[in-house]
């Protein structure tokens, strides 16, 4: 069976993830005239376990015949969350809603391990979620996910560098005055000095590589894959794709950004500037650094996208109390829910609506976020066989970056996608 076989091979592609997904728990059933629902999600900071936990209090008080209980997995093993899966899915015992990364919900979908969920939200409910969320939760026109929270990457400026080197601040209000490719990558030859680079491109080697950097791809009409998901050659090997990773490349390569920069590059005054996460804004509030922020360097056409995506919760194939869960999953996932849940764990929210709860997006860095997610945010590419994409798309740009043939190893990226969409997911 394509599905079984292939869900007993994603141990093998699991680097991919690598902390990025994280759940797992036992499922429950009713109870005489008594429903009880179980989540999987991950172990997080003490304000989110504790807004779990009034949360759920909250639910079941009100709601005597549905019992929803959670059970947090720690992630500190990055296999934990795969092998569990595999375990729970050839048992049968996945929980009744599972929380994924938004990147990989298209995979528990097409493996049918996730159920659609079109009606649970009405088209006002839709619209007020960011364009991005709709777009990492759906496969194949249907809805099988909902995130409360988003991510973004913005570009993060040292002030007192900048005025240095003699170079205007980019706008944190217009992004006509955003800078462009080439201005970001002359900017960052200048800011170069013997005591730091000209700017942070590296979040991680895994899946930071395709999140913070895979906009500059869609910017320069560069699609790694297909519209449909079910092809790489022709696209991550295109001539597109190969101009843009020469591109990212030759900041490596001439030395204004590091293949292995130091922790906190950008914090500690070692990197000019950062294409960093909006998670950072928090820290960067309460650090010394006299720094700014601007939006995702946009093409020298003028094209902009900025990067998204986050955790996203959605019903399994196992759940025996679909309505129940259904009720529960529009309930979690509502305005002032969703306003508290982003408060707690300090992310953007999902929805638009949420913001009339949350105080600090009206102005400043969070701001220029928010804008980005409900302008120029776009999810990562879609398709059951994504982790392969990202795993390889990593590997690939990490051997670019030390001198290898960018044509070669972006056909190499092709090559592996397509075999395994041939494989699992091929007529």
């Amino acid at each position: 069976m394509k599905n079984l076989k292939k869900m007993l091979s994603v141990v093998s592609v699991a680097a991919m993830i690598l902390g990025l997904t994280g759940c797992a728990a036992e499922s429950d059933g009713s109870d005489g005239d008594v429903v009880h629902l179980t989540i999987w999600s991950p172990t997080d900071e003490q304000a989110i376990e504790e807004w779990w936990v009034e949360k759920l209090t909250e639910w079941n008080e009100a709601h005597p015949d549905i019992q929803v209980s959670r059970e947090a997995i720690d992630r500190s093993d990055s296999y934990a969350y795969e092998n569990k899966i595999i375990t729970a899915t050839t048992s049968h015992d996945l929980p009744d809603i599972l929380y994924v990364d938004g990147p990989t919900v298209s995979y528990y979908a097409a493996n049918e391990l996730l159920i659609p969920i079109d009606d649970c939200y009405a088209e006002e409910d839709l619209e007020d979620f960011m364009p991005s969320t709709i777009q990492q939760c759906t496969y194949d026109d249907s809805l099988y996910a909902m995130a409360a929270t988003e991510s973004s990457v913005a570009l993060y400026y040292n002030k007192d560098y900048l005025d240095a080197a003699g170079i205007e601040y980019p706008s944190d209000t217009n992004i006509e005055d955003a800078w462009t490719w080439s201005e970001f990558y002359e900017y960052a030859e200048k800011l170069t000095t013997d005591d730091y680079v000209g700017t942070n491109l590296i979040m991680d080697k895994g899946e930071g590589l395709i999140y913070a950097l895979g906009s500059l791809w869609q910017e320069n009409n560069a699609p790694m894959l297909s519209e449909d998901g079910s092809e790489a050659d022709g696209y991550v090997n295109s001539t597109a794709s190969v101009e843009t990773a020469e591109y990212v490349n030759n900041f490596i390569q001439n030395g204004y950004a590091n293949i292995d920069p130091i922790e906190d590059e950008f914090q500690n005054g070692y990197a000019a500037t950062m294409l960093g996460g909006s998670w950072e804004i928090a820290s960067l509030e309460e650090s010394d650094l006299n720094w700014g922020i601007s939006y995702f360097p946009i093409s020298d056409s003028g094209e902009a996208v900025s990067p998204t995506g986050d955790w996203s919760a959605g019903i399994t194939k196992d759940c025996e109390n679909v309505k129940a869960a259904k009720e529960f999953m529009v309930w979690l996932m509502n305005s002032e829910n969703v306003a508290t849940y982003a408060s707690a764990i300090a992310k953007p929210a999902a929805r638009t609506s949420s913001y009339e709860y949350m105080e600090g997006w009206d102005e400043g860095a969070r701001s220029l976020i928010l804008w980005q997610l409900q302008n120029t945010g776009v999810a990562r590419p879609s398709s059951p066989s994504y982790s392969i994409l990202s795993s390889e798309f990593a590997t690939a740009l990490l051997n670019i970056f030390s001198g290898a043939d960018i044509q070669s190893e972006f056909d190499k990226v092709a090559d592996e996608f397509d075999d395994d969409y041939t494989t699992f997911y091929g007529d």
